[in-house]
């Protein structure tokens, strides 16, 4: 390997996750950005307030709970992880987190519902200005079946949307991203299952998302 490999944390839910468990995903995410980072897989919450984020350039959100909220010392922790300098990538039921309001704000959105699972269409953001984002640098239209997830959006956050899904007539936001103190934040809503991680507009996203969070040349 010609560089030095950022190092990154993902953490997630396996036997307790009611819908989207890490381990089925978590060797296709590390293939995906094996590149350019180091992954590290854990299901320990606690890492978010022990400090233990500094050591990585990256934390991604694959959790899935959506009823129990972390504790006030792990919220803290990835905030004054973000805020500081760190990225975050939360990855479509990592925005789980949202079940603490701190951690919906630093998101910029909170999932509220989601249609039936069916075929979308994705296209980039032109409207918005996105299309310039390095999050979607190389992005053609493409179709997924996934979970159209709808979303309220926080009102004082800045945020840039950069992927759209066509459902029901129109388009609803499926990624965004913006800054947030010295740290950068981007959500991706593929990510369901293992199919979502295999489809190679996906594992870009996810390359490019990373990439810009963890201010990764």
């Amino acid at each position: 390997m010609s560089h030095v490999r950022k190092q990154a944390l993902v953490i997630g839910n396996n036997a307790d996750a009611p819908y989207h468990p890490l381990d089925a995903v978590q060797e296709q995410l590390r293939q995906i950005l094996q590149d350019d980072f180091e992954l590290t897989t854990s299901l320990d919450y606690d890492q978010l307030a022990s400090g233990a984020l500094e050591k990585y350039d990256l934390f991604i959100s694959y959790t899935d709970r959506w009823e129990e909220a972390v504790s006030a010392e792990q919220a803290a922790g990835l905030l004054t992880y973000v805020a500081n300098g760190g990225g975050l990538l939360v990855v479509h039921n990592g925005i789980s987190l949202q079940v603490r309001p701190e951690l919906a704000q630093l998101i910029g959105a909170k999932f509220i519902e989601h249609p039936p699972y069916t075929e979308l269409e994705f296209g980039v953001a032109v409207d918005s200005g996105g299309a310039s984002h390095p999050v979607v640098e190389g992005i053609e239209p493409f179709t997924l079946a996934e979970e159209p997830y709808r979303f309220e959006f926080d009102p004082f956050c800045a945020k840039k949307v950069l992927l759209t899904y066509r459902h029901e007539g129109q388009d609803w936001p499926a990624a965004w991203a913006h800054s947030y103190g010295l740290g950068k934040v981007v959500f991706l809503m593929p990510g369901h299952h293992l199919p979502s991680f295999q489809h190679p507009e996906v594992a870009k996203l996810l390359r490019g998302g990373a990439k810009w969070a963890a201010k990764a040349k």
